[in-house]
């Protein structure tokens, strides 16, 4: 199947294949996944990353049971993670509902974000998460936004309270995998927080859809 290529700079870059990539993850998050590959047709159009051989997408309208998080590798059209990711207590308890770019709501960020580098926290090592889309998630550094491991994010816990602890906003992950999962997308890569929300999807710079092929 024959790939769009992308001029990045002095290079052409394919787009990962969409039907490929749809028999590696649940039909319900077929929209999300095809709403991250635009996204990042956009920003490497756009120099707006300056890694392209992975994507990140968390489909934010499945359960936070759910595996959500894929990581994808876009040369080979392979998801390398597929795994659970909590959200904000302020989103809700096991769906997400509500998103926010505020300080101190405790909600999770739509939209699109760029990987920034990775320190050791609070909570081990953690990946800083720069916001690109204004009114959406642009204050994300202000908010400290960081994707990162926690004890929360546990088959336990959803046997015990049926859905995932909640962060106070990050994207939290299971700490087993945390530290391969940074090194896979820091320092420049794209990560698309998506949720079929009508007034991101209309607004949003990376979602025109004249960039599909």
């Amino acid at each position: 199947m024959l790939h769009l290529l992308i001029l990045a700079g002095a290079f052409a870059v394919s787009s990962p294949s969409l039907p490929a990539l749809e028999r590696q993850v649940p039909p319900a998050s077929h929209a999300a996944l095809e709403a991250g590959i635009e996204a990042w047709r956009h920003a490497v159009a756009s120099s707006a990353v300056s890694r392209a051989d992975v994507l990140t997408v968390i489909d934010y309208s499945r359960p936070s049971t759910e595996p959500r998080l894929f990581v994808v590798d876009v040369a080979s059209s392979r998801v390398l993670f597929r795994e659970r990711v909590a959200h904000g207590r302020g989103s809700g308890e096991n769906a997400t509902e509500r998103f926010s770019n505020l300080p101190q709501s405790h909600m999770t960020s739509l939209g699109v974000f760029r990987a920034g580098d990775a320190y050791t926290g609070a909570h081990g090592l953690s990946l800083r998460l720069e916001g690109l889309e204004p009114g959406f998630n642009d204050r994300a550094r202000e908010r400290a936004i960081v994707l990162h491991g926690a004890d929360y994010v546990s088959d336990a816990l959803i046997a015990s309270q049926g859905r995932l602890g909640r962060s106070w906003g990050c994207p939290a992950v299971r700490p087993a995998i945390a530290k391969a999962l940074i090194a896979a997308i820091r320092d420049g890569s794209l990560l698309v927080a998506y949720y079929p929300d009508a007034d991101w999807m209309r607004r949003s710079s990376f979602l025109e859809r004249e960039l599909q092929p």
